[in-house]
């Protein structure tokens, strides 16, 4: 749910004249306007100037209709399409970045996997070669490192030991999908936390709030996309997140996983730019919706016949692929029919481009990376980074 915000926030930006021109939007908490400390200065009424007396009987003259400025039409501001350039731009540096690093990343993580293998392979080699004598000597170490740690061991608390046990044991119950997102949570939680701080409330709107009508284009695009005020609409987000975390990055990886979310929430909110701009909607917009959307749209349109179920009504449930049809028709017709509460322009774009990567992107981008990672491969190799064994991976 990318929400869309209200004249708290217009006035917080200090006045910009596009968000002036704001119209409509829900409101945030009255407790959000207490905190902000900034109050709408009241307005002084002017004096009216007295009007120069013409008598009745007096006609211009011949010089003054010369001299006056032809009467012309007001002037219709047009709505800035220029001041999407930028945006355009940073989400298509953006995408390829986030999918050209991702690839870096598996290439290093696959290399680390291998490197450990044939370390192991060179470790049991060793072990059955090396003379007995050394072996003593390691076997005396190895006690000595054991008595070390069981000394330093007795000074943890049972208590402490137990919660750190706890903590690890849970963590390795997590899929893999589960720990790739904990991050992603970690994240927004701590931007949340932010915007109870008072003194940041003027950086956070600027920043972590999307607006094509701010001074700040293009990094909002991606903070906003970890930015929520309200802990219901956060924990609604994260909750749905996790969910399909574990079919999401099982199906993609971890790395096409991540390049995937960031990448979509930079699409979504470029989305709602555009649609804001052609509408003359001018609103902040927050939360991580649009790159959720495009996760449960990818998932949905890779497992349509998956069953689903609503947190509040497990005992109904439905396919996937239905559910995604009806989500996409709630926020055209959101879009269509201007309906405020939300940010569907955003929903709208995250989902069509989850449909879209599944049944194009994914050969078009993630397939044809090889030859971007041959290039880093020749880059590491030649800074004597190496290959791993033979000089290859």
């Amino acid at each position: 749910m990318a929400w869309r915000s209200c004249s708290v926030l217009c006035r917080l930006t200090g006045g910009d004249p596009f968000l002036c021109s704001v119209r409509g939007g829900s409101r945030w908490p009255h407790s959000f306007q207490q905190r902000s400390g900034f109050r709408k200065a009241s307005k002084k009424p002017e004096a009216k100037k007295p009007e120069d007396p013409v008598p009745a009987h007096t006609e211009p003259s011949e010089a003054a209709f010369q001299n006056r400025a032809p009467l012309q039409p007001p002037v219709t501001p047009q709505r800035p399409f220029g001041r999407l350039v930028r945006p355009f731009l940073f989400t298509v540096g953006f995408t390829g970045s986030s999918f050209g690093l991702a690839a870096i990343w598996q290439y290093e993580s696959l290399k680390s996997r291998v490197q450990s293998y044939f370390d192991g392979l060179r470790a049991d080699w060793l072990e059955k070669v090396q003379p007995q004598k050394r072996g003593d000597v390691r076997k005396e170490v190895n006690e000595f490192s054991f008595t070390v740690s069981v000394e330093s061991e007795e000074v943890w608390e049972d208590n402490d030991w137990l919660i750190v046990f706890q903590i690890n044991q849970w963590w390795n119950s997590l899929s893999e999908g589960q720990k790739t997102v904990t991050g992603i949570i970690a994240a927004n939680a701590v931007v949340f936390c932010c915007w109870r701080v008072p003194s940041l409330q003027r950086f956070m709107v600027r920043y972590f709030t999307s607006n094509p009508a701010s001074k700040s284009l293009c990094s909002p695009m991606l903070l906003s996309t970890f930015s929520h005020f309200s802990f219901f609409h956060m924990a609604a987000n994260m909750y749905v997140l996790w969910s399909f975390s574990t079919s999401a990055v099982s199906m993609l990886g971890r790395e096409q996983f991540m390049a995937v979310y960031l990448s979509a929430g930079v699409i979504s909110t470029f989305v709602s730019y555009v649609c804001k701009t052609a509408t003359g909607r001018f609103s902040p917009s927050l939360g991580a919706s649009g790159a959720i959307m495009t996760i449960l749209a990818a998932v949905c349109t890779k497992m349509p016949e998956a069953r689903l179920a609503i947190i509040f009504l497990p005992m109904f449930t439905f396919t996937a692929g239905n559910a995604l049809k009806a989500i996409v028709a709630m926020d055209t017709a959101g879009l269509v029919l201007g309906w405020k509460f939300f940010d569907h322009a955003a929903h709208l774009g995250g989902a069509l481009f989850g449909i879209w990567y599944i049944l194009f992107g994914n050969d078009l981008i993630w397939k044809n990376r090889e030859p971007f990672v041959k290039l880093w491969h020749e880059l590491r190799t030649r800074s004597g980074g190496g290959g791993g064994p033979g000089g290859a991976v």
